[in-house]
């Protein structure tokens, strides 16, 4: 597959284990991974995208606070121009269990990503995430 991946915790959050699991899991599949680690800006990752002339921006969120980071993702994403880049988000995108699946996906994908995976194993978010890059190429 040979693509190039930037991933990383979004915002405040520490979760290094989790982050270092996707790290895994993504070179296992064969991608090239950028992962910038934890407490990480959403500007971080949009910067690394251009300096690595990534393929796909894989942000995790553990501590479920991740949508008052994300929130300016389709501005950044209009403005570096990066329509080609696939934005992907997953983990605990809620804080709380007031939130449902049903409001949060439609949420994250307004901000800007192509794909959310609240909640959903990470096999099957890596799964779904090679099939949409087959589809587009």
């Amino acid at each position: 597959m040979n693509k190039k991946v930037v991933t990383g915790v979004v915002g405040n959050d520490i979760h290094v284990v989790a982050n270092r699991l996707i790290d895994i899991s993504l070179q296992a599949r064969g991608f090239e991974v950028f992962n910038l680690g934890v407490n990480t800006y959403l500007e971080e990752f949009i910067d690394a995208v251009v300096e690595t002339d990534a393929d796909v921006l894989l942000i995790s969120s553990l501590n479920g606070e991740a949508e008052g980071w994300c929130r300016e993702l389709q501005f950044l994403r209009a403005e570096y121009e990066l329509k080609d880049v696939i934005f992907m988000i997953g983990g605990n995108l809620s804080v709380g269990e007031a939130a449902n699946i049903e409001e949060i996906v439609p949420k994250y994908k307004s901000y800007g990503f192509d794909l959310v995976f609240h909640q959903v194993d990470l096999n099957i978010g890596l799964d779904t995430l090679e099939e949409f890059i087959g589809h587009k190429s």
